[in-house]
C-alpha cells in the first residue's frame, strides 16, 4: 500500500478533478506489476497497474490506495478491469467518497467472489487525496494560503515594495508547490502589482503550468497580463455585475469566467469557491495578497497556512501582511493548530492547520 501511495503521489497537481491512485499487483511476495494515474484522460492507476501485469494478475492481490471507480468518466470503470482481470483479493486503502462508486465497487467485488480488505494505511490515504475529498465531500478545492512578511509583520514597504521579501530559497520552494498544486490563486490587487506568470519553473525552465485563477470582482486586470498571456488554463472569479465589455476581452483572450453572487459589492468567496469546485479543482495555492488572505480567512476557507517570516524589518508604515482582518475581539479571531517550524535558506516558514480536513 506505501508503494502504491507513493506511485499515487508522482502524479500531484496533474489528475484532478480525479484524485490519485496507484496499485501494485502482487503475487505472494513478489510483485508482479504496478501503475499510476498519471494524468487526467489517461488510464487510471488501477487499469494501468493491471495492464503493466499483462495477464498474469489472475489469480494475485491487487492494492490500490483508494476504492477502483464504479462510473463511466473520461475511462470506463475501474472495477471492471479488476473483475475481467480474474484478480482473487483487493486492498483498498480508502473507500470512495464519490457517491457514485461510495462502497459499489467494494460491493461488486464481494458478489463477484473477491475478498477485499478495507482501511490499509487509512490516514496516509485520506491525506494523499485530501484535496479530491474536500472537492467531493464540501464542494470546494482545500485551500494552502501562502503569506510571506518580515519579522515585524508587513509584506510591503510603506510605497508599495515587496519583492523580494523572502530569499531565493524560500521562492523556490514555492515553485515546488506550484509544481504540484492543481491552481494557483492570486487577487488583483497582486496581479496588477506584480503581474505574475504563476507557473512552476526550475532553473528558469518552466516544469508546471497549473491553472491560474484570477480573483477579481471589478475585472480591473486587462487581458494583457502574464496570467492570460501564459499556456494553460486561466479562471477569472468575478461578481455577475461584472463589466461585460471587460469580460468580453478577458473571455476573448482565453480566459473562463466564473460568476458568482456578491456580498457587500465584492465576490461571495464562499460561493466562488463553490465555483472552483465545479470547475474540477481539488488543491489550491492562494498566494496573494494581503486582502484575499483576510476575506479567506474570515470566511473560514482557508485549510493551511505556510508563512514565511523574513529576517528583515520595515517599520510602521509599511504595509500589514493581514491589515484588513479586522478582528475585534480575540474570540473571534481565527485559531490555527501549528503543525512545524523550520528554516528555509535565511527564512522561517511556519506551517499551521485551519481545519481538520
Amino acid at each position: 500500500m506505501r508503494e502504491a501511495l507513493r506511485l499515487a503521489a508522482r502524479a500531484r497537481g496533474r489528475t484532478a478533478p480525479n484524485p490519485m491512485v496507484g496499485g501494485v499487483v502482487v503475487r505472494g511476495s513478489r510483485r508482479i506489476a504496478s501503475g499510476y494515474h498519471a494524468r487526467l484522460g489517461g488510464l487510471h492507476g488501477e487499469a494501468s497497474a493491471l495492464r503493466n501485469a499483462r495477464g498474469r494478475a489472475r489469480g494475485a492481490t491487487l492494492y490500490v490506495n483508494l476504492e477502483p471507480c464504479a462510473h463511466h468518466g473520461r475511462q470506463p470503470p475501474c472495477v471492471d478491469a479488476v473483475l475481467e482481470a480474474g484478480v482473487a483479493r483487493v486492498v483498498v486503502g480508502l473507500r470512495d467518497p464519490d457517491p457514485r462508486t461510495a462502497g459499489l465497487s467494494i460491493r461488486r467485488l464481494r458478489s463477484a467472489g473477491v475478498e477485499v480488505t478495507v482501511g490499509v494505511e487509512e490516514d496516509a490515504c485520506r491525506e494523499l487525496n485530501r484535496g479530491f475529498r474536500s472537492r467531493v465531500e464540501r464542494g470546494r478545492p482545500f485551500t494552502t494560503l501562502k503569506l510571506a512578511a518580515s519579522l515585524d509583520g508587513r509584506i510591503a514597504t510603506a510605497s508599495g515594495e515587496s519583492r523580494w521579501i523572502t530569499g531565493t530559497t524560500a521562492r523556490g520552494l514555492v515553485h515546488a508547490w506550484r509544481r504540484v498544486s492543481d491552481a494557483v490563486a492570486v487577487g488583483s490587487g497582486t496581479a496588477i502589482a506584480d503581474d505574475p506568470e504563476l507557473t512552476a519553473r526550475e532553473r528558469g525552465r518552466v516544469v508546471h503550468r497549473p491553472v491560474r485563477v484570477l480573483v477579481d470582482s471589478g475585472l480591473r486586470v486587462g487581458a494583457g497580463a502574464r496570467i492570460f498571456r501564459s499556456r494553460g488554463r486561466a479562471l477569472v472569479l468575478t461578481t455577475r455585475a461584472a463589466p461585460a465589455r471587460a469580460a468580453a476581452r478577458l473571455e476573448a483572450a482565453g480566459a473562463e469566467l466564473l460568476r458568482v453572487r456578491a456580498r457587500g459589492g465584492r465576490i461571495d468567496l464562499a460561493a466562488g469557491w463553490q465555483a472552483l469546485g465545479r470547475a474540477g479543482l481539488n488543491d489550491l495555492l492562494v498566494e496573494g495578497g494581503g486582502g484575499l488572505a483576510a476575506a479567506l480567512l474570515r470566511s473560514g476557507l482557508v485549510d493551511e497556512l505556510r508563512l514565511f517570516l523574513a529576517p528583515v524589518l520595515i517599520g510602521g508604515d509599511g504595509r500589514e501582511v493581514l491589515e484588513s482582518l479586522g478582528v475585534r475581539r480575540l474570540a473571534s479571531a481565527p485559531r490555527l493548530e501549528l503543525a512545524s517550524a523550520r528554516r528555509v535558506g535565511e527564512d522561517l516558514l511556519l506551517t499551521a492547520s485551519l481545519s481538520r480536513w
